[in-house]
């Protein structure tokens, strides 16, 4: 008998699996509970740091899993708490620093604010700041200047080595060009074959990642303009989601469960 492919979703999680305002996703626990029953392998790809992403990843039940840290620079393996590579983020601040001084006082990042200042921006909690603020490998921030200074400060950016994504909620700088996609392949290769790959996310940061998956799914989320047209989309493999956040996530992501169980079950 033909055996049925392992699924494996990544999926972002401000604005997607978790709620833009409160980070709640209470809405998507019917689906979680599901998964681990039906054993799907969750991968949570975000900006977040590693020491957010794990204690997150065992709350929702899958630290057996690895998990794509900020916005792709990196990766925390399962079972771990922290990579415990602080260099990177080192040598990043010092290119972005680089930087003439007027263009550098446009952004503001993680690391330029305090604890309290950082939990007004977010919405988290004092101690949730305080696990953001403990980067690895990437520097998210906020850039107040207009579209040309902005474009300015991008080129300045690539020339010091440092590429930006726009997230949901911040541009997030890293050195050298890395994805959530980039580190697709790779996970994906720890199961066995046959599998299927689902993406989920809101945002520009999780294009590739949306476009390189077997499937793809886009979450509407009202705080930013919605994603244009992705390649894919027209073919099916792309679709969007009818409700924002975690009632999004869950109602699309467990209609497509119910297709691929019953595309298999048809097959063998």
């Amino acid at each position: 008998m033909k055996r049925a492919p392992r699924i494996i979703v990544f999926t972002d999680l401000d604005g997607t699996l978790l709620d833009h305002d409160s980070y709640s996703y209470a809405p998507a626990r019917p689906v979680l509970e599901r998964m681990r029953r039906e054993g799907i392998a969750l991968i949570l790809a975000s900006s977040k740091t590693a020491t957010e992403m794990s204690g997150l990843r065992a709350d929702l039940g899958f630290a057996d899993c690895p998990a794509i840290v900020e916005n792709g620079a990196g990766l925390l393996p399962a079972g771990q708490v922290r990579p415990g590579d602080t260099a990177t983020h080192r040598r990043l601040r010092a290119a972005l620093d680089t930087l003439p001084a007027v263009m550098r006082a446009q952004f503001s990042g993680f690391s330029d604010w305090t604890v309290e200042q950082l939990a007004a921006l977010t919405g988290l909690s004092p101690h949730a700041a305080l696990r953001a603020r403990a980067r690895d490998f990437s520097e998210p921030g906020l850039f107040t200047g207009d579209d040309t200074e902005r474009a300015r400060f991008l080129s300045a950016l690539e020339k010091a080595g440092v590429h930006a994504q726009s997230g949901g909620r911040f541009l997030t700088l890293s050195l050298g060009k890395v994805s959530k996609a980039d580190q697709m392949a790779g996970i994906a290769a720890q199961y066995p074959l046959p599998r299927i790959t689902v993406a989920l996310g809101d945002a520009p940061n999780d294009t590739a990642m949306l476009e390189t998956a077997d499937y793809g799914i886009v979450i509407p989320n009202p705080a930013h303009a919605p994603l244009p047209m992705l390649r894919n989309e027209a073919a099916g493999r792309i679709r969007r989601a009818r409700l924002p956040g975690p009632a999004g996530w869950a109602a699309s992501l467990s209609a497509l469960i119910d297709e691929l169980h019953q595309s298999t079950d048809q097959e063998v």
